[in-house]
């Protein structure tokens, strides 16, 4: 409403609260990367991080995982997978 969209700010935003471990933020990076707004499609980024909003408890997340898994192959799985495992342990809470 009278605001424009700026996409590539939102990542920006998105991007900075989910490396903080925001599950919402999350999320919205993985709704990000599987339509292509504001980054370039990705389904192997998009199920990263919805995987990693869903392992916090983020059912929509969960949901979201299940539908883009469904257009991967799985090889593209598994390369999701081992991003999720890497990025878990770089921001590992000391």
């Amino acid at each position: 409403n009278g605001v424009p969209k700026d996409d590539e700010l939102a990542v920006k935003w998105y991007r900075k609260s989910a490396e903080q471990g925001n599950a919402n933020a999350q999320f919205n990076l993985g709704v990000s990367y599987r339509r292509g707004r504001g980054v370039p499609k990705d389904y192997v980024l998009a199920y990263m991080w919805f995987n990693l909003s869903a392992n916090i408890g983020y059912r929509d997340a969960e949901e979201e995982r299940s539908k883009i898994e469904k257009k991967m192959t799985s090889k593209e799985i598994g390369n999701a997978q081992r991003l999720t495992r890497e990025w878990l342990a770089k921001h590992k809470k000391k």
